[in-house]
């Protein structure tokens, strides 16, 4: 475990909401945070609308890949948030956990997950200034 706080976020098929809030905090910290993201349910590949939201405000989450919700993602992360992943997600003393209620993306129009998009980037500022991290943008 590093220095640097340690978040995962998680959804079901790691497509869209989670790839997002992985995108921005990546876009957003840089290497003062460490960042992972998973599935209890992992989909083929990340959505394409999601990709594309996120690409029309300079993140690029293209070459991301849907991967599976592990224990040791989760032993590893000092905060792990949750995006509607139910009870998939292992319980670990001294970790801190957050549901993020946020509308899942799958089969919406672009301009219906800009919204989405939205809220997850003023989710992800706030996570930052609670974890005390520096925004770079």
């Amino acid at each position: 475990m590093s220095d640097r706080p340690s978040v995962l976020f998680v959804c079901v098929h790691n497509a869209g909401r989670s790839q997002m809030a992985a995108g921005f905090l990546a876009h957003l910290a840089g290497d003062a945070v460490e960042i992972r993201s998973a599935g209890s349910d992992p989909g083929a590949a990340v959505n394409p609308v999601a990709v594309a939201a996120m690409r029309e405000v300079g993140v690029d989450i293209s070459g991301n890949a849907p991967s599976p919700l592990s224990a040791e993602a989760v032993e590893a992360s000092d905060v792990v948030i949750t995006m509607g992943c139910g009870d998939a997600c292992p319980v670990f003393p001294g970790k801190r956990y957050l549901d993020w209620a946020v509308p899942d993306p799958a089969g919406l129009s672009l301009a219906d997950v800009r919204p989405i998009r939205a809220e997850i980037e003023e989710r992800v500022r706030g996570l930052l200034d609670e974890l005390g991290a520096a925004a770079r943008a």
